[in-house]
């Protein structure tokens, strides 16, 4: 039978343990940064570097349509702005192999925009200038198909923040916001050319199904030898390896735990395949930073549960 003095010595217990795991979770997070942002960069949602190395960053809606250039201490010291483009919400960057440069303005909070917007710019190292114009991909999804005996739910994935160039096509995965939340983002291919495109479905993969701010997905990554994924999350990275195709979610699947939740919001790859940077923005005072990890001495855990493999959808088809 527990007594009064028990229980408080459970609780303390119990407080003393959360506090001491979560001191270690900021102390993992902190360990690991590397940079300080320039405060007009409170919102970077996307990074990517250029053919010299040198690492830009987009902000998320609200900014002007510009990106910029950091230097190492991350204050900016060059931008340029695309003439013809809008920042409605600009979520991620990527890039081809011959350094293009496209900044994916698909950010759907409310599930209301029906054409999503992505521009493809040369390699900044290319533009002479501060400005320049972006061809213009647009992009739709195909209708919200119910499952037998579900109600049909619209638009639940139709938000996106990461996206990767890959042979030739553009691949978006899914910020997931089905209600109850099912943890899943969706993989979507569309061209990677301006003209309008009904994004067709590869496949999915499930996250987590508990809390869906701490594992929706972000921003995306492709190593520059095209062999391994990246995946961000609130607390987490998420690595995938030997797929077939280009369902990416076909092969290996591994997590690797982040530290302390921040949110979370850009992700890209160095030169070598091995070094992952990755940003948080500012909220409530915390964030702002740039982090850098090994993927050859961080922990991967791999996922237990395997990923099942869905039919590759033929093209203009709805997904099942």
């Amino acid at each position: 039978m527990l007594t009064k003095k028990s229980i408080s010595f459970l609780v303390l217990a119990t407080v003393t343990i959360f506090v001491a795991v979560q001191g270690y979770r900021v102390w993992m997070l902190n360990s690991i940064k590397f940079i300080s942002f320039d405060s007009r960069l409170k919102e970077i949602s996307g990074i990517e570097y250029d053919k010299r190395q040198r690492l830009w960053a987009i902000n998320d809606g609200g900014d002007a349509p510009r990106l910029y250039q950091l230097d190492d201490k991350g204050d900016i010291v060059r931008s340029i702005e695309i003439t013809n483009a809008k920042n409605s919400d600009w979520e991620d960057m990527t890039q081809d192999y011959f350094g293009h440069f496209f900044i994916g303005d698909f950010g759907n909070n409310d599930n209301d925009r029906e054409w999503l917007t992505i521009y493809k710019i040369e390699n900044p190292i290319d533009i002479k200038g501060d400005t320049t114009t972006a061809e213009i991909i647009k992009f739709t999804y195909p209708k919200f198909k119910a499952v037998e005996g579900e109600k049909p739910r619209k638009n639940v994935h139709y938000d996106v923040e990461a996206f990767i160039y890959y042979k030739r096509s553009l691949y978006l995965f899914t910020k997931n916001r089905t209600s109850p939340f099912d943890g899943k983002t969706r993989l979507y291919r569309v061209g990677d050319y301006a003209a309008n495109f009904d994004a067709e479905y590869v496949n999915e993969f499930s996250t987590c199904t508990i809390i869906k701010e701490l594992c929706w997905v972000t921003s995306a990554a492709l190593s520059p030898d095209r062999t391994k994924l990246v995946l961000l999350d609130s607390e987490r990275l998420w690595l995938f390896e030997n797929w077939k195709g280009d369902d990416f979610f076909s092969g290996d699947a591994y997590q690797i735990d982040l530290g302390i939740v921040t949110q979370k919001e850009a992700v890209t790859f160095a030169a070598d395949n091995n070094t992952i940077i990755f940003t948080d923005e500012v909220f409530n005072g915390i964030g702002g930073n740039g982090y850098s990890i090994q993927l050859d001495k961080a922990e991967k855990i791999p996922v237990r549960k395997q990923v099942k493999r869905a039919v590759k959808a033929k093209p203009n088809k709805s997904e099942p």
